[in-house]
């Protein structure tokens, strides 16, 4: 009989082939049969994610998956692994497990990223938000974007490859948005400093509003929770109030992409928290984007923690259509 890691591999051969450029889940396994990995290829290099809350109590299978893959997988040439547990911040971040050096670039949708593989905890790169980074190449053209909680950037490189007249770049950590400027010269864009900004999201809110400042998308996609002096982030419990945070940084018919990936929130109460944002009539749910199936998991045997329905993943992610007062 196949193991969870045979049947997820299997299920997953077209992506195994040339160029080995690209980035997915190669094996979920809290939908797939081990809650305690997931695995994630990037290009050439294969990260695993070690969840044991004894990060030694997977030595002996992760040693075997190394093994195994690298020879059914022979294209591989760095190995990491990342233990949510560990002691040390490196063994968090990720350690080298084989190869030289991870790599530093993925290609989605025909457009590069820069990676930093070992520098937080996560890969610098979501790979649940691959979707949307295809709508926004194909629905940004001649717009100006705001994209907050930005991370490494990589949802305004996408814009900028629509076509994005602008982009500006908000986030805390100028590390990260360092690596969206490596990924800008990767496709050939040009760096304007006044497009990067490392701010706290509620300063940098509250400046756009003083200069009345606003864009034909804004993308919100904060973090599950966050407690800093300027003020607090918490998905389970006020995600209407981000939303109303940048409701008047939209312009008239554009975009508002508010993504919400807390695990305790079900698919239904997010709904009703976007139905409740919807009466005054000056928001419309557009359109869901779902999570790619890689993500998801094949051969599901776990479910998860709440119903994400009527999204496929605790990654919820929709689009909103603003409409301002005349």
């Amino acid at each position: 009989m196949d193991s969870p890691f045979d049947l997820a591999i299997a299920a997953r051969q077209p992506l195994l082939n040339d160029p080995h450029d690209s980035a997915f889940r190669l094996f979920n396994g809290f939908t797939e049969g081990d809650p305690s990995l997931s695995l994630d290829i990037y290009a050439r290099t294969l990260v695993i994610h070690n969840y044991a809350e004894d990060p030694t109590q997977n030595q002996q299978v992760i040693e075997n998956l190394v093994n195994a893959l690298s020879n059914s997988l022979n294209w591989l040439r760095a190995g990491v692994l990342k233990q949510r547990n560990g002691i040390t911040q490196e063994d968090k971040r990720g350690v080298l497990l084989f190869g030289d050096t991870p790599d530093s670039k993925i290609n989605e949708h025909g457009v590069w990223y820069a990676l930093d593989l070992t520098m937080n905890r996560d890969a610098s790169f979501y790979l649940d938000t691959s979707l949307l980074r295809k709508w926004l190449v194909e629905n940004m053209r001649g717009k100006s974007v705001l994209n907050t909680f930005a991370y490494t950037g990589s949802f305004g490189v996408a814009a900028l490859t629509g076509g994005a007249s602008r982009v500006v770049q908000v986030d805390r950590n100028r590390r990260f948005l360092d690596l969206a400027r490596k990924s800008y010269a990767l496709n050939g864009f040009s760096v304007s400093r006044n497009d990067f900004l490392a701010l706290d999201f509620f300063p940098a809110v509250s400046r756009f509003k003083t200069g009345k400042q606003t864009f034909d998308c804004v993308i919100l996609d904060p973090p599950f929770f966050s407690s800093t002096s300027k003020g607090k982030v918490d998905q389970e419990n006020e995600s209407a109030r981000l939303i109303n945070k940048v409701r008047p940084l939209v312009n008239d018919g554009g975009y508002l992409v508010a993504i919400n990936n807390a695990l305790y929130v079900s698919g239904q109460e997010y709904m009703q928290t976007l139905e409740n944002l919807c009466r005054d009539g000056y928001l419309k749910i557009e359109k869901f984007i779902p999570v790619p199936e890689h993500f998801v998991g094949y051969h599901q045997i776990g479910k998860p923690i709440t119903d994400p329905a009527p999204f496929n993943h605790s990654t919820k992610i929709a689009v909103l259509k603003v409409r301002r007062k005349a």
